[in-house]
């Protein structure tokens, strides 16, 4: 069986000469600095935070941000708020573009949109951590909520199952789609709300309270908060879209 290294730094700075990695998986790992040299690298996937990625002397991540946008114009539309009106009309294109990712997902049986492809959330924990991500970032640090979580929400993975139990969230929950999407839609009407009050001021408003416990002391604006809402609801759809292209081909693994 293979091994399984969780929570290390064993690794770190360590040379792999000749080493056999085929089949290895690294999940939210710190790869920074990494270098490989003269090695094969054959149906290759990447996914996370590039910068400064450069393959065979050439450096790509231009290339994948750009791409990426094109893909996903949604991405451009985000990085580019700056007024009240430009979150309002950037919250109306992630409302349309959710409603129709979930129609396209209904289509679908039910056990399908809680399987997960190539060990990614499945599309039932995708929305469980758009609603951890609204009750931390909006109930929490915008309206100082003091413990706004849901229990079915669901903080990234590396999260201690002691502190999100300590928040209310149940990690061993298994709702249906439609219990999910109950407390979606709460949560965005929760969002909704929050934009339709704001004003330039408001925007600018220091905010008071952490997005959850484990976030360092910082100081966060409005608008910064709701930048990370929306940039969260941008990504994540992307990789529930990618994902029910997978299912709906019938292959459990992307390509």
């Amino acid at each position: 069986m293979a091994a399984d290294y969780n929570g290390t730094d064993a690794f770190r700075g360590a040379t792999f000469t000749s080493a056999d990695l085929t089949g290895a998986k690294f999940r939210d790992c710190d790869l920074r600095q990494v270098r490989i040299d003269d090695s094969w690298l054959i149906d290759v996937r990447v996914s996370g935070e590039v910068e400064n990625f450069v393959v065979n002397d050439v450096d790509v991540t231009a290339f994948v941000a750009a791409e990426l946008d094109r893909r996903h114009p949604e991405r451009v539309q985000v990085r580019a708020m700056r007024t009240v009106d430009d979150y309002r009309a950037m919250w109306d294109t992630l409302e349309r573009l959710w409603s129709d990712t979930v129609a396209r997902a209904e289509r679908l049986p039910e056990p399908a949109l809680h399987q997960r492809v190539g060990d990614e959330w499945s599309f039932v924990e995708t929305l469980r951590h758009l609603v951890f991500a609204t009750d931390a970032w909006a109930g929490s640090a915008i309206l100082d909520d003091p413990l706004p979580y849901h229990r079915l929400g669901l903080p990234h993975g590396g999260y201690p199952p002691e502190d999100a139990a300590a928040l209310g969230v149940d990690l061993a929950a298994r709702p249906s789609l439609a219990e999910v999407m109950e407390v979606r839609a709460g949560r965005m009407a929760l969002v909704r709300g929050i934009l339709d009050g704001l004003t330039d001021a408001e925007l600018d408003r220091m905010t008071s309270r952490l997005p959850t416990p484990h976030h360092p002391a910082e100081p966060r604006s409005v608008g910064r908060c709701l930048r990370v809402v929306m940039k969260e609801e941008c990504e994540h759809r992307r990789y529930a879209v990618r994902d029910l292209a997978v299912l709906e081909a019938g292959d459990p693994e992307p390509s």
